[in-house]
Parts: structure tokens; C-alpha cells; sequence
């Protein structure tokens, strides 16, 4: 049974740390629904792929090609009678705008029909920054945004209750900082919800002219004012009381960040938070606005929604400005707008560090087979022979930071701007590229290939197929190979395309040599009038087994030249020589040929292992017997009232291991009585960018921590510590771990790097730990240094306040999220190792 579902079979009034998108999960099926449906867009996509997934005997649960498909499938699971939620991030919601539009204004009876929609107005993983409420109000659709992880799971019984009551579809707009990171749930009874009966015949569901007019004024006369009147009756807006004479309008997730913000302040202010921000609740904001005797302000994310229409209810509240840049509140930025307008004690100065640091943008992982292609582009570029390369989302976007890929503009658009660019310039139809994933093929992408074939706009579009939809998460797609949605059907992408017609060609994604020259010939097909579509195969290097991962091959550096032309990825890192090496990054170019060695000009150079014993491959560490414990207990009264620590480092490093073992540390202590909320970096930052996790438990509220708030900051890559606003978490007397480790970030010089030297002198006046994890990791035999960030766990166990939370609680915990024997073993290994070094 999987995690998810012992959750959900827990009984009522369970306490579980729980992603966002996993708390409206376990609501969504405690509260009855009986479909679910979407396509993966970060940061929505676990409220199916860890969640729903996991628990088809209770809903049936599906990906479908695209947002407007998935809202098609659920319109006619609700038409069946079926409660249905359909999740996306705000993307997807203008891809199946027509769709969404359209659906709105049905309005007979029907199964539940809720829009899961989550925001990214930061943005991590997201092209723009739309606030989609002015939408959804234009088709007057009900919104509902949570406010906390409790809300996260209440709100899906909620949703579904006002969409049958006042036969309206429904859209929860979650914040994706309340989305993505974990907060304490208690759940509630489960209830069973019967399918409506089906009417005798489906002619209400029709949107003709007509029809349309008619259905238009029943909504806009009946539905929204109805749910307005009702709302005012609800728990959906709760108020605050307080002793400052201002006060706070606010909604969503920005409720736990004002509390957090002014918990550090020492503000105590009246609030009244949404969680239905349209329609508002008129008659209670204006009895809370008559209530404040000094200043009204409005706190949201997005744009100036809330505000405006507090505005229209003759409130002269205080919002953002209008060309303000703030889509994303913090607890910092908070502080600092209300500062302009009110005064009180709190003041903050940002530690400013004379070193600025590197720049890390997100590439594409160590071993992936996007690579070669990459490198070809590259080449064919420099030698003016490509002009352009169209780019698409997904995984294929990083290719930007090779210099292969130059534009984008959304979901399976790439080919399209081709098109249009070679139309008007058919001089440059074969300098000119498009680049796509298969998994956005077949979501927007088919559509443009078609195009070209129906337009006869020669050129070459390149498909990526990895096999997966990579970039979320590796979550199913139409092509890969365990498609067990196409049972029975067999879709097939390569079938497919050649059926659209034009030329097709198939090449390995790891033949450095066949990507080359298939592309040129592509290119010059393209000048004589010739539509190409060069399918790229290779497995994403997340889905290979890890055993294909470990290194087989070294450098003879008899042989090397010191070119610095094998430096091609974070697998490989140059000195001041250019003299190469191999970091623990590597992955061996999991089930394909070695890139790096293709590209060296120098044969034997790089060499596999098999051939010259040179350099020992990583060994796993020597196994202990597991060390159990029995239940260890620790007073209240011996504990801080609160813990914070954040850490940063860089994709792949394991940093969200460290969310995950503090919250089962947090849960055997008497702040599971508290509260205990944890955050983490998401979507593209996670490929090889920077990373930040934080974790907090006690008097806390959110997942986004305030200045001066920290207790331990751990930085495992020695240049994160520079991060802007990283430092200005850390309250006075707090600690530092700074892992001596240094990965250059592609096409960075050593040179280039801050010296450790220099970074460690700038944070004088700190208390700094700095300990070398990875070296400590070979030291018990893991020379791949998967163990540093367990290390640095038994670190942090020693280190005030930590320390207070008793050894064998940490050991505990450990052990309880470790999978099997071996990773037991190994971690308790680490952990000890990890605590030794508070000594050194």
C-alpha cells in the first residue's frame, strides 16, 4: 500500500505533513469525487502523479493530452453525474480557454465540475505572469483560494459542494508556494457521494447562439449573486482580531505570510483573510472596513483584483501600486510596504556581501540525451549555417543555455513560429529550426506539424522523445512505452507523424555523429523545398536503472591535450589548466555512448574503465547492522518555540531530504501540537539551478520565512551562500554549515568562481561551520557523495537549537523514511559520520 493511501485510510482527526497538492489530493477524495483529470503542469501536477494516482479503486484518475482535452474529458464526467476536478497550472488555463469558456455557463444539474488551477507568480517553472481571477470573473466563475494547508484539504469538499448547490463549475486557484511546499493536516470522515441521476435527454447542454444569450443572463442574474448572498453566511472569510488600529484585507496564501511577517514585528493588526475572492463577500469586508479606525490595505498576489473591488465597495483601502512588480508577496516585502505608510519598530538592513555569485541557470541533467543534439546545434551555429532555433516548454527550453535553442512562446508553438518566420523569409528555410519534446507534440505540437505539411512550409522541426513528460516530473505521455492508458490502442508518435506527411527520420539521441549529419542533410533537404521532422530518441536519465549510471569510463591524462572541448556538461569540471575531471555529477550517459567521448579529439583519452584500470568507480559504503531504538520522548518545555533552518544548493544535490527528515523529527516532538510547514524549490530550478528548502515547526505559518528568522543555514555548494536575501534569514547568533564543495555551473571558468577564501572572509562576524561533506561522504565508501546531505543532517543534530531534540529521535526518523536495509544502514552511517564533525 502506498503512503498516499494509508493516508487516506487513516482515521478521521490524522495529523500528516503534507504537500499542498497532496492535502487538496486526500480532500478531493475524502470529500467523494469520483473522476479526476488534467495534464502535468508544475506546480499542480502531484495532485495527481503522488496522490490520485495511487488510489484508483476510490476515482478514476487520468492524464489527458492537453488542458483542453482534460477539460473536455471532465465536462463529460460531470454531464454523467460524476463529481469531477480537473488540475492545471495558469498556462493550461488559457490553452483550454475555449473549453473553460465555454463550460462556464452551463448550468443544469450536474456532477460537481472544479478547475484545479495552480499559480506561479514568482515565477519558477511559468512563461508569464497572468493573474487569471480577471478571467475567471469575465465568465463568472466562483474562485476559491485557500489560504493554508488545512484550506488545501478542505477546500475540495467545499468546491464541490457550492458547484452542485448553485450548478456552476468552480475554480480553486492555489497559490504554488502553498502548492509546493508541506504544512500539518488533519484530516476529516470520508464521505460518499452518489453520481447524479442522468436526465432523459442532454439538450441543456447546448451552447448555440441561443442558447448562449440564454444561459449568459441566467448566470449573471442568478448564479453569482446567489453565491455572493450565500457566502456572507460562511466560514470562507474569516476575520482576525487585533490591536493595531489599521488593518488587512487579504486572501489566499498571503494570510499565513502577513501572520509570519508580523509575528516578527511584534504587529498585531486586525485581518480579515479570503477564501472566496469572486465573488466577495461584500457586506462583511465593509463591516470589517468600518470597524478599522486608521488605514485599510489590501495584500494579494497577481495583479490588483481583490483591490479594485474593495474599491468599488466605496473602501479607500491602500493596495499595490499600479506598475508595481510585486506578483509574490514574502514577509520581508510585507514589512517594507506597510513601512511606507504606517509607522512601527521594525526595522531591517540587508547584509550586502562585496561578491556576487555565479550565475547557475538550470541545464539539462548530467547524461541527457538532449545533449549531442545540443552540441551539434552548437557547432552548425558558430559555422552560420542555423540562424534561429524555435524553441517549445519543457525540457528542451534548457537547450537556451547552450546557445541552441533562441525563442519560445508556449505549448507546441515552436514549429509555428517557424512557419511563420519562413513564409516571410522562404530565403532562410534551411537556416532555421524547431525544436519540440514528444510529450508537447502530442499535447499542442501535432497540430503545427500538420500545419506545415497542409501549408508546404519546408524546414525542419525537431522532436525530442524522451519517452516521458520530463520537465514535471516524468509523468506518463501518449509516447512512452509503459503508456498504459493506450492499452488496447497502441498510440505510436513516430506512426503518427509520419501520417501527417513530410519526411521523417529517426536518429539516437547519444550518436553524437549520426545527430550531425542527419541534421545537415535535414537543412539542405529544407533549401530545395523539403518539410522534415527528426525525431531525437533517448530515455530521459531519470527513468534509466541506476546501475547504468555509474561511471565506467576516466581521463588519461598522458593522452589529453587539455582542450577543454570535453567540457560539455556538470559531469565534468576544467582546473585553471584546463585540465578536466569527472565530478560526482556524472552519469555515464546512463544506456548510451558517452558523449564526452565523442567529442574529444583525442582517441583513448577518455577511456572506459574495463580498459585501464586508472580510476576506481564508486563503491557502496560497508553496512552496519540497522540500529533500532526504542521510542524516545522529549519535554516541551525543553524546546525553543521554535526551530527554522533553510538550506540552499543545487539540483540533484538531495536537498528536499532534508524537509523530509526534519518533519518526521518534528512529528515524534511536541510540536506536532504546534504547527510544522516546510518549502522547496520546484520545476526549473531543479535541473542543475540553484535550490532552496525550508523547514520551520513550532509558533510558525508559513512556508516562506521572514528576515532575521533562520537558526542554521546550510549552504552545500559554497557559492549558494551568496544568493541574494539568503544571509538576511539568519537571526542574530545563528549558525552557518557551509559545505567546502565547488560545482561550476556549464560554460563557467574556474577562474570566474569566488575563491572560498574570499567567501569565507566575508562572512566574518558569522559562526560558521565549514566541513568538506563530500570528502567526509568517500570516507565511508560513498564516492558519489549521495550521503553528503545526510552528513549534513548529523551536523545540524549538534548544532543549538537542534542539539535539544534527543539523538534517537533523529535516528529514528531516519530510519523511518529510509526504503529498504541498505538505505537504513547506509544513512545511519552518514548521520553518525555527520555528528563526528562538529569535533573536527
Amino acid at each position: 500500500m502506498s503512503k498516499f493511501s494509508k493516508i487516506v485510510e487513516a482515521p478521521a482527526g490524522s495529523k500528516s505533513i503534507l504537500q499542498g497538492n497532496a492535502a487538496f489530493a486526500l480532500g478531493v477524495v475524502h470529500a467523494g469525487y469520483h473522476a479526476a483529470d488534467g495534464y502535468p503542469g508544475t506546480p499542480s501536477t502531484e495532485v495527481i502523479d503522488k496522490s490520485l494516482a495511487f488510489v484508483q479503486d476510490k476515482i478514476q484518475v487520468g492524464w489527458s493530452v492537453s488542458e483542453a482535452v482534460a477539460v473536455g474529458v471532465g465536462v463529460g464526467h460531470a454531464i454523467a453525474g460524476f463529481d469531477t476536478v480537473i488540475t492545471m497550472k495558469i498556462p493550461g488555463v488559457f490553452q483550454a480557454g475555449d473549453n473553460i469558456s465555454s463550460a462556464a455557463f452551463y448550468n443544469s444539474d450536474a456532477g460537481a465540475l472544479v478547475f484545479f488551477v495552480a499559480s506561479d507568480y514568482i515565477p519558477s517553472s511559468t512563461q508569464h505572469l497572468v493573474d487569471p481571477r480577471y478571467f475567471f470573473a469575465s465568465i463568472r466563475l466562483p474562485v476559491l483560494e485557500p489560504l493554508n494547508h488545512q484550506e488545501m484539504y478542505e477546500v475540495a469538499a467545499a468546491a464541490a459542494d457550492i458547484s452542485r448547490k448553485f450548478n456552476t463549475p468552480v475554480v480553486v486557484l492555489a497559490s504554488g508556494s502553498l502548492t509546493h511546499s508541506e504544512g500539518l493536516v488533519v484530516s476529516g470522515e470520508q464521505r460518499i457521494i452518489k453520481p447524479r441521476e442522468l436526465p432523459p435527454d442532454l439538450r441543456d447542454w447546448m451552447c448555440m447562439p441561443n442558447f448562449a444569450r440564454k444561459n449568459y443572463d441566467i448566470v449573471n442574474v442568478n448564479r453569482i449573486p446567489s453565491i455572493e448572498k450565500w457566502s456572507e453566511t460562511t466560514e470562507l472569510a474569516k476575520e482576525t482580531e487585533g490591536s493595531e488600529d489599521w488593518g488587512i484585507i487579504t486572501c489566499g496564501i498571503n494570510d499565513i505570510i502577513c501572520k509570519e511577517a508580523f509575528q516578527l514585528a511584534g504587529l498585531n493588526p486586525p485581518m480579515l483573510s479570503l477564501g472566496l475572492t469572486y465573488p466577495v463577500p461584500s457586506e462583511t469586508i465593509k463591516r470589517f472596513a468600518n470597524r478599522i479606525k486608521g488605514k485599510v490595505f489590501v495584500i494579494e498576489d497577481g495583479y490588483r483584483f481583490l483591490w479594485e473591488r474593495v474599491k468599488l465597495l466605496g473602501i479607500d483601502a491602500i493596495g499595490k501600486e499600479e506598475t508595481s512588480n510585486i506578483t509574490d508577496w514574502t514577509p520581508g516585502k510585507v514589512l517594507e510596504f506597510l513601512s511606507g505608510h504606517i509607522d512601527f519598530p521594525y526595522k531591517f538592513e540587508s547584509k550586502r556581501i562585496d561578491i556576487a555569485p555565479v550565475p547557475r541557470p538550470p541545464g539539462i541533467c548530467p547524461g541527457c540525451s538532449y545533449r549531442a543534439l545540443a552540441l551539434a546545434i552548437q557547432k552548425l551555429k558558430r559555422k552560420k549555417k542555423i540562424y534561429a532555433s524555435f524553441g517549445d516548454i519543457g525540457c528542451s527550453t534548457l537547450l537556451y543555455f547552450f546557445n541552441a535553442l533562441d525563442t519560445i512562446l508556449c505549448m507546441g508553438a515552436s514549429d509555428s513560429l517557424r512557419q511563420g518566420f519562413v513564409m516571410s523569409r522562404p530565403e532562410m528555410a534551411g537556416n532555421v529550426i524547431s525544436i519540440i519534446g514528444d510529450s508537447t507534440e502530442c499535447h499542442s505540437g501535432l497540430d503545427s506539424t500538420r500545419n506545415a505539411v497542409f501549408r508546404n512550409v519546408p524546414g525542419v522541426k525537431i522532436i525530442l522523445d524522451n519517452r516521458i513528460t520530463a520537465m514535471t516530473g516524468g509523468q506518463v505521455a501518449p509516447s512512452s512505452e509503459n503508456n498504459l492508458a493506450s492499452q488496447g490502442h497502441g498510440f505510436n508518435l513516430i506512426r503518427a507523424i509520419k501520417a501527417e506527411g513530410g519526411r521523417t527520420v529517426v536518429v539516437d539521441g547519444y550518436n553524437y555523429e549520426e545527430v550531425e549529419t542527419e541534421l545537415k542533410k535535414a537543412l539542405e533537404l529544407a533549401e530545395q523545398g523539403t518539410y522534415t521532422t527528426m525525431v531525437v530518441e533517448g530515455p530521459c536519465i531519470h527513468q534509466v536503472e541506476s546501475e547504468d549510471t555509474v561511471r565506467q569510463v576516466a581521463f588519461d591524462y598522458e593522452e589529453c591535450v587539455n582542450c577543454g572541448l570535453c567540457n560539455v556538461c556538470t559531469g565534468i569540471e576544467l582546473d585553471e589548466n584546463k585540465k578536466p575531471s569527472f565530478t560526482v555529477l556524472c552519469t555515464d550517459c546512463g544506456e548510451g555512448q558517452q558523449v564526452c567521448m565523442q567529442v574529444c579529439p583525442i582517441e583513448h583519452a577518455i577511456f572506459e574503465v574495463g580498459e585501464k584500470e586508472k580510476q576506481p568507480l564508486s563503491l557502496p559504503p560497508e553496512l552496519k547492522e540497522i540500529i533500532s531504538t526504542d521510542a524516545v520522548s522529549v519535554d516541551k518545555d525543553s524546546l525553543p518555540e521554535t526551530l527554522r533552518v533553510a538550506v540552499r544548493g543545487i539540483g540533484g544535490q538531495g536537498n528536499l531530504f532534508f524537509g523530509k527528515a526534519l518533519s518526521e523529527v518534528a512529528l515524534r516532538t511536541p510540536y506536532i501540537d504546534t504547527h510544522i510547514v516546510k518549502g522547496d524549490t520546484h520545476g526549473m530550478a531543479q535541473l542543475g539551478g540553484p535550490v532552496i528548502s525550508v523547514f520551520s515547526c513550532g509558533k510558525v505559518y508559513s512556508p516562506i520565512l521572514a528576515p532575521h528568522s533562520v537558526d542554521v543555514l546550510v549552504a552545500m555548494e559554497i557559492n549558494e551562500i551568496l544568493r541574494p536575501e539568503f544571509l538576511d534569514l539568519l537571526k542574530p547568533g545563528g549558525t552557518i554549515i557551509l559545505n567546502e564543495f565547488m560545482a561550476l555551473p556549464p560554460n563557467t571558468k574556474k577562474a570566474d568562481y569566488p575563491a572560498f577564501d574570499k567567501i569565507r572572509n566575508n562572512l566574518e562576524g558569522y559562526k560558521v561551520i565549514n566541513r568538506d561533506l563530500y570528502k567526509a561522504a568517500e570516507e565511508i565508501g560513498d564516492k558519489k557523495g549521495r550521503a553528503a546531505n545526510v552528513i549534513a543532517l548529523g551536523l545540524l543534530s549538534v548544532i543549538e537549537p537542534f542539539s535539544q531534540i534527543p539523538v534517537g529521535i533523529w535516528v529514528n526518523s531516519i530510519i523511518s523514511i529510509s526504503p529498504n536495509d541498505f538505505a537504513k544502514s547506509a544513512n545511519y552511517i552518514a548521520f553518525t559520520k555527520g555528528r563526528s564533525l562538529i569535533n573536527n
